[in-house]
């Protein structure tokens, strides 16, 4: 399915990020999991990049491979004009200091035995920063910016504390750092509905406060909608579709972007059987031994006997959109 190729990148603009051809394998016994397989994108100083797709496609693992952890099995990703995996180590670490990222459960990531004043200042306290007044300050400042009183949970440990408070102490630390580049690895998938609406408000009112670009994992479509500024789906390892957040809606071409777009709740759908919902059918394939040619050939509505024998590359179908199907 989707996409090898380099056609939506963006040459002339200023990125912050630059992956191309990433490739993550893992070894299985005498098998290999391939969990990403050559993917490529980019990312420009203020946008929010959103990486969609159900579990086992891959995001997690690619947005982890970006930070180099692990690092990946080959590829290239470029912060600035830093190449990170012809680093080393020392330099690698240092550099880190620009890439933060939020784990997916907060509580779980934060030490149950330190207190969140601790917790938030780890990072400069580690790079060298002793002057504890400016910490506390600074740690006021930022409990503030995320929402938290900082009187009240300065003294608690994550245990005391709800999913949503947890979460925004886990922002907070990360933007302690003044990184440039924020990967958020399914921030909200553990939060009630109402606290995810919060969560998504707070990082876009941060991300233009601090002045920092991100990258937005989620297999939820409607959540990728409502933060990024471009959004690219992928499956199985592979992308299938690159497009611009606005109107998707309407313009999504691939028909496993569109099967995505279907599952969202919408209260308008006619209940009378004309706007029903597709359904794939089948199982995932499993990334141990992943389909030949297009890798969703196998669930897909469309498939022929071509995407059983050609690999189909990105290629652009309209202003900053990109789609990797034989038959769009």
């Amino acid at each position: 399915m989707a996409g090898s190729g380099t056609a939506h990148m963006r040459e002339d603009e200023k990125r912050v990020l630059t992956v191309e051809n990433l490739l993550v394998e893992f070894p299985a016994g005498k098998q290999t999991v391939h969990a990403v397989s050559g993917i490529s994108f980019d990312l420009v100083p203020g946008e929010t990049l959103g990486i969609v797709g159900e579990s086992g496609c891959g995001k997690s693992t690619a947005g982890r491979a970006v930070l180099q952890l692990p690092k990946p099995t080959s590829g290239k990703v470029t912060l600035d004009d830093m190449v990170l995996g012809d680093m080393s180590a020392s330099s690698l670490r240092i550099t880190r200091n620009q890439m933060q990222m939020i784990m997916q459960d907060p509580i779980s990531s934060l030490n149950p035995r330190r207190k969140v004043k601790h917790l938030v200042t780890e990072g400069p306290r580690i790079w060298g920063t002793k002057n504890k007044a400016k910490l506390e300050a600074m740690t006021r400042d930022l409990l503030t910016a995320v929402g938290l009183d900082p009187d009240a949970v300065m003294e608690k440990t994550a245990g005391e504390l709800s999913g949503g408070q947890c979460q925004r102490v886990c922002i907070a630390r990360a933007l302690m750092l003044r990184p440039k580049l924020l990967i958020c690895d399914e921030p909200v998938s553990s939060l009630d509905v109402s606290v995810q609406a919060q969560i998504l408000n707070l990082l876009e009112k941060t991300k233009k406060e601090f002045e920092f670009s991100m990258i937005f994992i989620a297999h939820n479509m409607a959540v990728v909608k409502n933060i990024s500024d471009r959004i690219m789906v992928m499956y199985l390892g592979k992308v299938c579709e690159v497009a611009s957040t606005e109107n998707v809606q309407d313009t999504a071409k691939h028909p496993y972007t569109r099967l995505l777009l279907d599952s969202i709740p919408d209260p308008n759908r006619s209940r009378d059987g004309e706007d029903e919902i597709e359904i794939i059918e089948g199982d995932l394939p499993s990334p141990l031994n992943p389909p030949s040619g297009c890798r969703f050939r196998t669930r897909c509505p469309l498939a022929t006997d071509q995407c059983a024998a050609e690999e189909p590359l990105l290629r652009e179908i309209g202003k900053d959109h990109f789609v990797a199907c034989h038959n769009v």
